[in-house]
């Protein structure tokens, strides 16, 4: 803790103080560390998030009030450390948001000029490190496209050198990392349908099994015989909704698959029919002796 005056100094402050343009980088050397109301220009979203699409923002808009939670950001100097190639992305910004991607396109969507932030420079250690806390939050999402997620899945295997160390990284089973992995050898019409709903995920991990020139038609056969078996299936329905079983042959079958006594059938009858229908019913009997 720095000093001044005889009085405690916040380095959250003394980063605040230095102009963007010092020779003295404001960010080098911190992590954990709280800052408020950092301008958006000092932001830059993260150049390899692993969300290609950041969504529809109208569930943000409300972010032009208040901020719920602050963003996750590493430092310009931490971030180019793993990846100088990455400058030109960056741009002027001092710091690169690693979670909080969707919070930062909506607050400049809606004209918020500012927003909280956490700097963890910590997560810049090493390329694992920076690359699972990019995965981990998105994972979480329900909206996450699956797709996206199976490419993060393999960029962290790419990382860490095989499948098994990506699933523990992940909190994953190997199951699920192998599953999500398979997704990649989709044909691209078929990716694409998986990504829009048309097509479930557990349909996709069979037909990723088939040869991928040999896959779209697959699905389509698969398609044709469900719609098939489905129409087969209304056919019936409307059948038997057209040819209502006859009254009289319904009790029958009714009368024998109970092996009712004549005993037992007067004394339901008594229990559901009125007097009248019963002197009906004896009348008919009657006329057919």
């Amino acid at each position: 803790m720095a000093r001044k005056n005889g009085g405690r100094v916040d380095l959250s402050s003394l980063a605040g103080s230095v102009g963007e343009h010092s020779s003295v980088d404001p960010t080098a050397g911190i992590d954990g560390i709280y800052r408020a109301n950092v301008r958006i220009a000092e932001l830059a979203p993260n150049p390899r998030n692993p969300r290609a699409s950041l969504g529809d923002l109208e569930d943000l808009a409300s972010i032009r009030e208040r901020q719920l939670q602050p963003t996750t950001t590493i430092s310009r100097t931490a971030w180019l450390r793993l990846y100088p190639d990455d400058a030109d992305a960056i741009g002027d910004a001092l710091y690169v948001v690693v979670n909080g991607c969707r919070r930062l396109a909506a607050a400049e969507k809606y004209g918020r000029e500012s927003l909280d932030m956490v700097i963890r420079d910590g997560l810049a250690s090493d390329k694992a490190t920076l690359l699972w806390a990019s995965i981990a939050e998105n994972l979480e999402r329900q909206d996450f496209d699956v797709i996206e997620e199976a490419r993060a899945v393999e960029a962290m295997v790419a990382e860490l050198g095989n499948a098994r160390a990506a699933a523990q990284r992940l909190n994953k089973t190997d199951g699920w990392v192998s599953q999500r992995r398979a997704l990649l050898h989709l044909d691209p019409q078929l990716q694409e349908k998986l990504r829009n709903g048309e097509l479930a995920v557990r349909h996709a991990r069979s037909l990723a099994k088939v040869p991928r020139e040999e896959q779209v038609a697959a699905w389509q056969a698969a398609n044709e015989k469900q719609g098939s078996e489905a129409d087969s299936a209304e056919s019936k329905k409307s059948r038997s909704e057209r040819e209502p079983v006859n009254a009289s042959v319904a009790v029958v079958r009714a009368l024998r698959r109970y092996k009712a006594e004549p005993g037992s059938v007067a004394t339901a009858i008594r229990e559901i029919w009125s007097p009248d229908d019963i002197d009906n019913l004896i009348g008919q009997l009657r006329n057919g002796e």
